[in-house]
């Protein structure tokens, strides 16, 4: 591979170029790895990057996690009753006990998941 330059204001700069990545989108639990490696995990987020790793990563990730969110989901829902004859009765009772069952759910499921060292 040669490596070509590109002469800016007398200083050399490579031109390089980053190899084609994934388009799926990252969506929100993608970004919150996304951002959780760039904080706390640099070295391995510079890696991906430069490697054309890192988007395919925070889209599997992503893709992952919403699974495993909505799984939980509909297990606690049916656990707790939560289902269409709630909805139908009393929507505003079943729309907060939704959202609470989506948050313990988040809570199961994302700490490992986002916040873990799994690739290692």
């Amino acid at each position: 591979m040669k490596l070509t330059y590109t002469e800016t204001d007398g200083y050399l700069i490579p031109d390089l170029v980053l190899p084609e990545t994934d388009t799926r989108p990252i969506g929100k639990y993608g970004e919150l790895r996304r951002q959780f490696l760039k904080k706390h995990r640099p070295d391995l987020f510079d890696l991906m990057l430069l490697e054309g790793t890192l988007h395919s990563h925070l889209a599997d990730v992503d893709t992952e996690a919403r699974q495993m969110v909505e799984d939980t989901i509909n297990q606690i829902a049916r656990q707790q009753g939560v289902d269409e004859a709630l909805k139908q009765a009393d929507p505003l009772a079943w729309a907060g006990r939704m959202n609470a069952i989506k948050n313990a759910a988040e809570e199961v499921v994302l700490p490992d998941l986002l916040y873990g060292d799994a690739l290692e």
